[in-house]
């Protein structure tokens, strides 16, 4: 029997070791939303970054009350404690940190954050509508709003084509929007997520 040259069991071992770069999910509205979500069903937490906006509110201490803007630096000079680091942080464990400090000066402070605005966080429109770019991702955005803000499709934009990509999990996923369905409300709207990027398509018909 002929013995395998070395050549040959060097091509077979390199064909055994060579692996292929996964391809992008692609999913629908629905599954997307399943695909996104906590183990629990909540929505994967988002954090904060320069330039947000949060609204902090004390119970029965208006003057800790209000809304800050997070800092280059990721701060806000929060009254009694000073500059406090946010970013990063999500709306609970920010309040969790306001809390902590309060708790120095105040008798168990009921603190709560919101977050107002995510200036940090933007969405990408592209494709057939009629302002293209880049806009500020607001807590609670939908696709139907960020159209909105974009101007609007254009004439030739073919809305149930729409499609938006997510980086989720280390993968990017590929959503398909039915927007005109979700305009006809046959559809649930769809929310965004900040990084998301929307297009919408041109109609060949």
């Amino acid at each position: 029997m002929r013995t395998p040259s070395l050549l040959v069991l060097l091509l077979v071992a390199l064909t055994a070791c060579r692996t292929t770069a996964p391809a992008p999910t692609t999913l629908d509205a629905s599954a997307a939303t399943a695909a996104t979500s906590d183990s629990d069903g909540s929505e994967t937490r988002r954090t904060l970054g320069a330039g947000d906006l949060v609204d902090v509110r004390v119970y029965q201490e208006p003057e800790h009350s209000g809304v800050w803007a997070v800092s280059p630096e990721g701060t806000i000079d929060y009254p009694l404690c000073g500059k406090i680091h946010l970013a990063g942080l999500t709306s609970g464990t920010a309040a969790d940190a306001l809390r902590q400090c309060l708790a120095r000066y105040l008798r168990h402070p009921d603190v709560s954050v919101a977050i107002r605005e995510y200036n940090s966080k933007k969405v990408f429109i592209f494709g057939e509508v009629q302002k293209p770019g880049t806009f500020t991702y607001v807590e609670g955005m939908t696709i139907i709003e960020a159209i909105t803000m974009a101007g609007g499709l254009t004439k030739l934009a073919s809305p149930n084509g729409t499609h938006v990509a997510r980086q989720a999990e280390g993968q990017q996923q590929k959503i398909r929007v039915p927007v005109k369905d979700i305009r006809d409300g046959l559809e649930k709207n769809f929310s965004l997520r900040p990084g998301d990027i929307v297009f919408v398509p041109e109609s060949f018909f």
